[in-house]
């Protein structure tokens, strides 16, 4: 038989349509009481005769997958996983012959974590140093090597446990037992804030299990949150101010009658304090040696007003003397100030000062050696506190932001650049807490640097420089 002329040069082509419109399958067993159907379904697909068997196939498999008949699913289903392996394979009887034109000695050397995958396979299946060396195209010799160094510890080992990216490395444990070591009041989430602020991002949880394992949950629920009824929404719209007492060496009992002694200067002080709800920055604070009046008050306030160049719309308050005097209640009123009795127990009422107050005493107050006697002494330490807690203190309220960051609209230090101490941390993936972009290179060595706030043992400032 004579062929036409230019048939070399389509038979390529003829191959690649004759193969698209044949049906693949694998599988020589029929489907059963399905293949009666098979002309019926290629009587349909008359008008295109090119992709007849192609649309036959796929039909009677469509049919096959929502049979009535558990048996023919379940052929259905075989045909299409022995479909899935024939072209598996083919991909990677490619792959190998282009692998294999590359001389061995230049061929890409496979990673430890890899290694210990093709030891795994071959001890799974039995394969002999042989047939494993031809699976991965590597020489013999180079599987006895890797089995015979298996056991090798170090940076050079050949075969190493794969590491999960997310892990730190135990610098960044040692930085956390440090940290908590040398500023022992701060708790877990404490200690990430201040991190994160130092560039440095971890969750509260890996804290916690960096120190020790973590506790057994409790199966407690919290009280619903009732709604409140002044929102702040902006700094200087809603302020808070209450009294405390602070105890001196003197304390407040002496183990003879009448027990309590009284509650002023030698021994106790008397601080009124005033806070910004929305961003929680203590605005002003005044000492007195005995329980003020509400005209002492008045001064207060008039002098925080005048500091911040602003009154607030709102005011919560106890119900002390003081605030419900007539005085008190002339003095809001000539300023328009609008007064809410905060109620105890409830979110957003005076526990927010209440908290800030417990802060003042557990971070600055208690861990004095002793508390000064002398009035100015004892306002400076109280104004050192005031201005660490402004200024370097994350709050959780906050999101990890201080107050004067919300306070003035400063962009946040959590929110800068952060250091990556895990080496193959991808870039893109999002780290915990506060979302940051990598800064430099991820695996960076850091450096804890504690400071302390105007020199005072009790206000740590945590930066993290990073080592060369």
């Amino acid at each position: 038989m004579q062929l036409p002329k230019l048939w070399p040069r389509h038979a390529r082509s003829a191959i690649l349509h004759a193969v698209s419109n044949s049906p693949v399958r694998t599988s020589t067993r029929p489907y059963g009481s399905m293949m009666p159907l098979m002309p019926v379904f290629a009587a349909r697909a008359r008008y295109r005769p090119c992709s007849m068997a192609r649309i036959a196939a796929t039909s009677v498999r469509a049919r096959a997958e929502h049979h009535w008949s558990e048996r023919i699913r379940l052929q259905a289903r075989i045909d299409v996983l022995d479909g899935k392996v024939a072209q598996q394979a083919e991909e990677l009887s490619i792959k190998d012959a282009r692998m294999e034109q590359i001389d061995p000695r230049q061929r890409p050397h496979y990673p430890p974590e890899e290694r210990l995958r093709i030891l795994e396979q071959r001890a799974a299946y039995g394969w002999s140093q042989e047939e494993t060396a031809r699976r991965f195209l590597v020489s013999t010799m180079t599987i006895h090597n890797w089995m015979r160094r298996l056991d090798d510890e170090g940076p050079d080992a050949l075969i190493r446990v794969p590491v999960p990216v997310n892990r730190f490395p135990e610098l960044v444990t040692y930085l956390v037992c440090r940290l908590k070591s040398l500023c022992p009041r701060m708790g877990d989430r404490r200690i990430a804030q201040v991190l994160a602020r130092a560039s440095l991002h971890l969750g509260s949880t890996t804290v916690r299990r960096m120190r020790k394992p973590p506790p057994k949950r409790s199966k407690k629920r919290r009280a619903p949150i009732a709604l409140r009824g002044v929102t702040a929404k902006r700094p200087n719209h809603l302020w808070h101010v209450d009294l405390t007492i602070v105890p001196t060496v003197g304390g407040f009992w002496v183990p003879w009658r009448p027990f309590p002694m009284a509650q002023r200067w030698p021994y106790c002080w008397w601080v009124a304090v005033v806070i910004d709800h929305f961003s929680r920055r203590a605005l002003g604070r005044a000492t007195y040696k005995k329980e003020p009046s509400e005209a002492d008050v008045e001064k207060c306030l008039d002098r925080t007003s005048r500091k911040s160049g602003v009154r607030p719309a709102h005011m919560i308050t106890d119900q002390g003397r003081q605030f419900t005097a007539d005085r008190f209640e002339r003095w809001l009123d000539r300023w328009n100030i609008k007064r809410r009795f905060g109620a105890v127990g409830k979110y957003g009422s005076v526990a927010v000062i209440e908290r800030f107050i417990k802060s003042m005493k557990n971070e600055c107050t208690r861990l004095l050696s002793m508390v000064p006697l002398a009035q100015k002494a004892f306002e400076r330490d109280l104004d050192d506190y005031l201005g660490w807690y402004n200024a370097e203190r994350p709050h959780t309220r906050l999101g990890g932001r201080t107050p004067d960051e919300v306070y003035f609209n400063r962009f946040p230090a959590c929110r800068k650049p952060r250091h990556e101490p895990r080496e193959h941390w991808p870039r893109r993936s999002r780290c915990a807490g506060v979302q940051a972009p990598i800064r430099g290179r991820p695996g960076v060595t850091l450096e804890l640097s504690v400071a302390y706030f105007r020199g005072r043992k009790h206000l740590p400032v945590v930066t993290l420089r990073r080592v060369a």
